[in-house]
């Protein structure tokens, strides 16, 4: 039997939460695919007006004499897609706390590569569409698909360093971060003042909770509930209320980890005495649990539970709501398209080369820290990776078009140009050269 050293035990529990969250939004990233595969597939066949039918129909939820009437593609996007970013806020939150984004010289890095990622794409895509109406998508490519990513790196297994998987994960935190301030401050038309001081209202509320030590769950989803209905009726789109609340959970824990094992190791011993079976006993057990509680962040426990219903269920419903295009419709005008050179030239070209040049300009001035065993051709295939936009990407693209021609054309482009992104950032990667250097040389 293999005996783990100390070191390798520490380095185990420090890495577990970013495992779990990579093989989950892997997993997550084959549902997507599958459920991409079966939009495109139902809107390019015999039954393609049935599938706009279906997103079309509308469905009301409420009770008693509250309702709210949407049809189906709207409820995703507007309303699943919130917890979608609720669950960013959370992992924002998380890594600016304790992971990747916590201190200056960790953080560097992934902000510095990410503001690359995100200004050279948005460049290109001006060059193409300077001066015309389609201008406003100019942020479509700078996103990352986070599930799509780390999908890829994990086929690629051991042949990618743990740590480049760890950087492109926040990295991509980091692009969501500047996404959603892009579509809180460029894609909100007209503003209804006083919903919004209404959810923000609720999202004030919301922090006094934490302040006042509440820890359950349910008053801060009774609160986000509100908070959403009042940011959804006030222009703004609704996602940024998911955002906002998730900041306010609470992050701190009622037992500290020393408290916790003093009274661990008190209840565990109590059970040992304990006869089996008896009052006693159970009565330990259920102490047991509530220390547990105790001793698990909200914000923690919250992610936790949430996080495989938005891998395998609202992002694929989004995929399978905004990915049906009808490519032989459309495919002709997207080929010299603006729109579509714009998007797909910024995902495959300006995403990387953006990701790769801030990088090595920020490690070369001392500004960032260089990853360990990381490669230059590693940063670029990571960047690569990175210009994989789908979900961000066509959510963007249906804030800036609408519907039409222009949102049709988008959607083709940012297909092409996320499989393209993935199949040359798999190439650069699984072939780099054993005696490369690093960046940091």
């Amino acid at each position: 039997m293999q005996t783990v050293t100390a070191p390798a035990r520490a380095l185990q529990f420090i890495r577990s939460p970013f495992v779990r969250f990579a093989r989950l939004e892997a997993a997550g990233g084959i549902v997507l695919l599958t459920c991409t595969l079966l939009a495109l597939l139902w809107a390019n066949s015999p039954w393609k007006h049935s599938y706009e039918q279906f997103l079309t129909t509308q469905v009301s939820i409420g009770f008693g004499r509250f309702f709210l009437t949407e049809n189906r593609h709207h409820w995703i996007n507007d309303g699943l897609m919130s917890l979608f970013f609720f669950l960013v806020g959370l992992e924002i939150k998380r890594e600016v706390l304790v992971g990747e984004l916590s201190s200056f010289r960790r953080a560097a890095l992934p902000i510095v590569a990410a503001v690359g990622g995100v200004i050279f794409p948005a460049l290109i895509y001006f060059v193409f569409t300077k001066g015309s109406e389609v201008g406003k998508g100019w942020a479509i490519p700078i996103s990352t698909d986070i599930a799509f990513a780390l999908g890829v790196l994990t086929i690629l297994g051991s042949r990618v360093p743990v740590v480049l998987k760890v950087f492109v994960t926040a990295l991509a935190i980091v692009d969501d971060i500047l996404a959603v301030i892009v579509i809180a401050v460029f894609y909100t038309e007209q503003i209804n003042h006083l919903s919004l001081m209404i959810g923000l209202a609720c999202i004030s509320i919301s922090f006094v909770a934490n302040v006042a030590g509440v820890r359950k769950p349910i008053i801060y989803a009774a609160i986000g509930i509100l908070a959403w209905c009042a940011v959804l009726n006030s222009g703004v789109h609704a996602t940024i209320a998911g955002i906002l609340l998730a900041f306010t959970i609470p992050a701190r824990t009622v037992l500290d980890k020393e408290q916790f094992l003093e009274q661990g190791r008190s209840l565990l011993n109590e059970l040992e005495m304990a006869s089996p079976n008896s009052p006693g006993e159970h009565a330990i057990i259920h102490t047991l649990e509530e220390k547990l509680v105790q001793a698990d962040s909200p914000l923690h426990r919250i992610e936790h539970r949430l996080q495989p219903w938005i891998s395998f269920l609202v992002v694929p419903l989004f995929a399978f709501a905004n990915a049906g295009v009808n490519v032989s419709a459309y495919i002709a005008a997207a080929i010299r398209h603006p729109v579509s050179l714009g998007i797909g030239l910024g995902l495959v070209i300006g995403k990387p080369v953006g990701v790769w040049l801030c990088s090595v300009l920020a490690v070369k001035s001392g500004v960032a820290l260089p990853l360990e065993n990381v490669s230059s051709r590693q940063i670029l295939g990571g960047g690569c990776l990175c210009g994989i936009g789908f979900t961000m990407s066509l959510f963007v693209a249906g804030l800036a078009f609408g519907d039409g021609d222009s949102l049709a054309i988008s959607k083709i482009a940012i297909l092409c140009a996320s499989f393209a992104s993935a199949a040359l950032g798999s190439i650069l990667l699984v072939g780099k050269p054993a005696d490369e250097n690093a960046i940091a040389s």
